[in-house]
């Protein structure tokens, strides 16, 4: 995150000038999450892993809030008040928070702070009260690490839990502009780097542990160090599928990144900045230094805020895409990246000037915005409308989106009454769809049924042993295309139907039925 600057233009070009991208336009909205609730300049939101389905947010000026996830909740609750240890003013403040991964046994979180004299950044554990989960012991504070600042600004902030259970804390340079003290580069100080420790088996002479495999254990390095050559890696995350440690690096006057986290990994600055030489400016030696995955010019935004790889269920269009943003321009972006093949960025939303500080995931994994309106988002799929055809008479049919009805009548007005039926070792009259069932529904006359909702892109179908009625998905799905990891589909017993009766389909079609049968009961995707 970056000081608020004076101007902003207005307008302006975007032109591609880095690496080669596609770029497209989301059919997602952005809604607020919880309209009755309001916040002073948040900076974070977190869950707590203990299954309470509770919602914490991070005020910079100091305080945190706890609330039930709820978008019609009315109330929030001062969880921690650090206001008065805080120094706070543009990039300083309270700036993250991280729960212990064993926070419903131990009831510890973490927090990361800027305080003054001398200025520097802390880390410090805290522990929630025993007798009620909605209020920590500000008193409590055990500190970890201690960081001088030489500058007010590139302080960094994030902190998180990575799978193997270790604290990683993201550096700033130490700020200025430029890196002056060439922090970036230097594996003496634990500035511009990426660190990793351990905070449940602390070394002698220390509040922490040190990881033994991390990088420059057992060298003349800051033992500490994961990764260097930051400037300063204000929001990163873990993708819970890969384990991939995705950084968003602020960058200087010219160029915003992201990277991948690797083990013992040079970013490269401040020899470069994003793919292009920085100090010097020109012919710099990229030995040993790894690129970004992306990055994009001042003409898109000028501070990017990283966000998370989407691993929810609610939007299934932007599953296994990073989520990123552009807290001066406010713009937000999803990307899809497969090492070896161009990024595929799409536009998703704008949310203004000075905005998006930060995303964060509840218990579901489901994405949201921090934004300094004082507001929370969400992500929401836009509808979709499918046409569906069907003959005179007996039709196999199915639901292929989400919708807040369910009767066949809404979603079959052209239907005959009293006509649905359902498949389970018998036929069995019915009156609500199901996603991925398929039925049996008859129609007075040839014609076509319009069906509005949020789209579906993937399904996990149980089957029993023998015949089936399924469905698909809201997009045409070749057979070769079902998962099938224990080979429970008998080959061959694939049919769809129609006036001129039974026949093996090639592909699923949104909205149709079809009968299939399994050799042993379990699930398809």
């Amino acid at each position: 995150m970056k000081n608020i600057r004076v101007n902003k233009l207005l307008f302006f070009v975007r032109i591609i000038l880095t690496l080669t991208f596609s770029i497209g336009t989301s059919q997602v909205n952005i809604e607020e999450a919880f309209p009755n609730l309001n916040f002073i300049q948040p900076v974070d939101l977190q869950y707590s892993p203990d299954g309470s389905n509770r919602l914490f947010v991070v005020e910079q000026e100091g305080w945190i809030y706890v609330f039930e996830n709820d978008p019609l909740v009315t109330n929030k609750s001062l969880f921690l008040d650090i206001s008065d240890r805080i120094i706070f003013q543009g990039e300083r403040g309270l700036l993250g928070l991280a729960f212990h991964p064993d926070y419903e046994n131990n009831g510890t979180f973490f927090v990361n702070y800027t305080a003054p004299s001398p200025l520097r950044t802390v880390v410090s554990r805290f522990q929630v009260l025993s007798d009620d989960p909605n209020l920590a012991d500000d008193e409590s504070e055990f500190v970890i690490i201690e960081i001088n600042q030489p500058f007010s600004n590139h302080n960094g902030g994030q902190i998180v839990f990575g799978p193997d259970g270790y604290l990683y804390i993201g550096m700033g340079d130490g700020g200025s502009g430029g890196d002056p003290y060439d922090h970036g580069q230097n594996l003496n100080t634990l500035l511009g780097s990426m660190l990793r420790i351990d905070v449940d088996d602390p070394d002698d002479g220390l509040n922490y542990g040190v990881p033994d495999d991390n990088p420059f254990v057992g060298t003349d390095y800051k033992d500490e160090i994961f990764a260097y050559g930051l400037r300063n890696p204000w929001r990163f995350s873990f993708d819970l599928v890969t384990n991939n440690c995705w950084i968003a690096d602020v960058g200087q006057n010219l160029y915003e990144e992201i990277d991948i986290l690797e083990e013992g990994g040079n970013f490269g600055w401040n020899i470069m900045e994003g793919t292009h030489c920085f100090n010097p400016p020109s012919d710099c030696d990229t030995t040993g230094l790894i690129m970004p995955i992306f990055e994009y010019n001042h003409n898109w935004g000028e501070s990017i805020t990283g966000g998370f790889v989407y691993r929810g269920s609610m939007v299934p269009s932007i599953f296994g895409k990073y989520i990123f943003a552009d807290f001066e321009y406010g713009d937000i972006w999803s990307l899809e990246y497969e090492e070896g093949t161009p990024p595929i960025v799409e536009t998703m939303g704008d949310l203004g000037a000075y905005s998006v500080t930060s995303f964060g995931v509840d218990q579901n994994n489901e994405l949201y915005i921090c934004s300094f309106d004082g507001k929370i988002y969400k992500f929401v799929e836009s509808p979709i409308s499918i046409t569906v055809g069907h003959n005179t008479g007996w039709n196999l049919v199915g639901l292929p989106v989400i919708t807040g009805a369910s009767n066949y009548q809404e979603i079959f007005p052209e239907s005959i009454l009293g006509t649905l039926y359902f498949f389970d070792g018998g036929y069995i009259s019915g009156t609500d769809l199901t996603n991925g069932e398929g039925y049996w529904l008859r129609f007075p006359n040839e014609g076509f049924s319009i069906i509005t909702g949020i789209p579906i892109y993937e399904l996990i179908i149980n089957l029993n042993e023998g015949w089936n009625l399924i469905s698909g998905i809201s997009t045409i799905l070749d057979i070769s295309e079902i998962l099938d990891p224990d080979g429970i589909i008998i080959p061959g017993t694939l049919y769809s139907f129609n006036s001129g009766g039974y026949f093996n389909p090639g592909t699923l079609e949104p909205g149709n039925g079809y009968w299939i049968r399994a050799n042993i009961s379990g699930t398809i995707t």
